[in-house]
């Protein structure tokens, strides 16, 4: 069978939607609202371009369900009641992205204790564990109370029932990455000594109650997925055999799709900052490197695991015969494609075409040669390349917005400053 045709297969999932294909764009961060935090005309513009694009799910950038807790100071958030306005915004949103025939969920988050300092001071976090990265970007966080954590339950039920009512069909809780929920399942960021803490299973607890409040709050035929960790790739963090437990629980849930990531801020595998690696990142067999993504190799385990939802795995894949071979060998449900359709908006239509495989950015990308590199004995400069890659992407998708051309040629040093420049005039523009 051509790979085309394998990409192509239809997916039902447990609540009875259909993706029309196997191909999904994962969430970006867009950074594109203004100083209200809302939805706008070039959220319209580039779900457009990406609706046209093929995929058979596209999945929102994330949308903060507490405007004190943005990662980005160009996120959306939906906290407390929502204006005509708004709604009305979220709507326009909800239509350019399905206007492709794409299934359309917003993914839904708490940033915690990575929300930048120069947006709160004292974010939120299971534990006083401040975030260990050089540069001073991040605030003092203040351990949450248990009245906290049921108010974060219901920021995520409430965004939920708002991007049903608006026209998106599912959404993702972001539990990955080091974020909120990402942080209490971390027995390095959760030192709690309640019902929140110690044991995985209080650590999962906030989770847990998250999937049935949004249940509650949606109905049983909207989408509901989980972006979990496979690994936070910290010595003492959370683990995978924690992970194959967490996702076990959230099959059973009653989650639609559960997307497999790592690492954090700390140690931040699903960006690739090869200077970065953790000392234990568990060894990938040749094969599976060869087959390019991330996070492959967790997949046959988790896929044992869990019975009912898809798995969906993001990262590193440009290839169609490696997105085929996890498909049929691995238990993979669904392919995300991320950094690909910043410059690509039409990367799934071609591979569903028969093309073998998409153009890699990734290994161009540095502020300089030599020491200046991601691969830098000074972990400041290895940080500084990451987060320059980033913002070479974020700027690609500032042009998409506009209408513009992207540019290859843009340095990731420009991007870098161009980007740091951009969130503090948004950070100032903040209502």
């Amino acid at each position: 069978m051509a790979a085309s045709d394998i990409l192509a297969r239809k997916l039902v999932l447990p609540c009875g939607q259909t993706l029309p294909n196997r191909l999904a764009k994962s969430a970006l961060t867009e950074g594109l609202a203004g100083g209200d935090s809302q939805a706008n005309e070039r959220h319209v513009r580039l779900y457009k371009a990406w609706a046209a694009g093929g995929s058979g799910l596209l999945i929102s950038g994330n949308v903060q369900v507490c405007r004190d807790h943005l990662e980005n100071a160009g996120n959306v958030a939906i906290d407390g009641p929502q204006s005509p306005a708004a709604l009305r915004a979220l709507e326009a949103w909800a239509r350019a992205g399905r206007g492709g025939g794409a299934q359309l969920w917003m993914q839904i988050s708490h940033s915690g204790r990575q929300t930048p300092r120069m947006i709160n001071s004292r974010p939120l976090s299971p534990s006083a564990v401040a975030v260990a990265l050089p540069g001073n970007r991040f605030g003092e966080p203040r351990p949450m109370s248990e009245l906290d954590i049921a108010d974060v339950v219901k920021q995520f039920a409430r965004a939920a029932a708002f991007a049903r009512a608006t026209g998106f069909t599912g959404v993702q809780i972001h539990a990955a990455h080091g974020y909120l929920l990402s942080s209490f399942l971390s027995p390095l960021a959760n030192l709690r000594t309640d019902r929140f803490g110690q044991s995985l299973e209080n650590r999962a607890r906030p989770l847990l109650d998250i999937v049935n409040a949004v249940r509650a709050a949606v109905g049983p035929d909207f989408a509901i997925s989980f972006k979990l960790n496979s690994a936070d790739f910290q010595r003492g963090g959370f683990q995978f055999e924690d992970s194959l437990v967490v996702a076990h629980w959230l099959d059973q849930a009653g989650v639609d799709c559960i997307e497999v990531s790592g690492g954090s801020y700390e140690q931040p595998r699903m960006m690739k900052f090869d200077g970065l690696r953790a000392a234990e990142e568990p060894k990938m067999a040749a094969s599976t490197r060869d087959r390019e993504a991330y996070f492959l190799k967790f997949v046959p385990e988790i896929r044992k695991a869990v019975k009912s939802a898809a798995l969906m795995v993001t990262g590193g894949f440009r290839s169609a015969a490696a997105m085929c071979d996890a498909i049929v060998d691995d238990g993979v449900d669904l392919i995300g494609l991320g950094r690909p359709l910043c410059l690509m908006p039409d990367a799934p239509a071609r591979l569903l075409a028969g093309a073998p495989r998409l153009e890699h950015f990734d290994d161009k990308l540095r502020i300089g040669p030599g020491w200046l590199g991601p691969r830098s004995p000074i972990r400041l400069v290895k940080v500084v390349n990451g987060i320059g890659a980033l913002a070479w992407y974020y700027e690609q998708l500032e042009r998409l917005a506009d209408d513009l051309p992207v540019d290859e040629k843009m340095s990731v040093l420009n991007a870098f400053v161009t980007n740091e420049r951009r969130e503090k005039q948004r950070v100032k523009k903040l209502a």
